[in-house]
């Protein structure tokens, strides 16, 4: 009788769990490069810097950085009921 061979692949459920996990991981590091953006940009023709649309910018990545967080959360809590007792994660 022939030993099955493991699955190549991993469980989809645990696969985007971990997948979620390192998305909340760089999430920070995106928002950083987020909130700098402005920095870059070119000032107007103008001597003063119109701000209104950087602070408006600026808000919005906010907001938004708040809401893929708030989505993130609920799928990164999932993992500590289904993971069975003596197998943990290694960071």
């Amino acid at each position: 009788m022939k030993r099955s061979k493991p699955p190549l692949f991993l469980a989809r459920r645990s696969y985007r769990r971990r997948r979620i996990r390192d998305g909340a991981r760089l999430l920070p590091v995106f928002g950083l490069f987020l909130f700098t953006l402005p920095i870059l940009w070119s000032p107007a023709g103008t001597e003063t810097q119109d701000t209104a649309p950087d602070t408006i910018y600026l808000f919005a990545i906010w907001a938004l950085l708040i809401a893929i967080a708030a989505w993130m959360a609920p799928r990164l809590s999932d993992g500590a009921a289904d993971q069975p007792a003596g197998s943990e994660d290694e960071v």
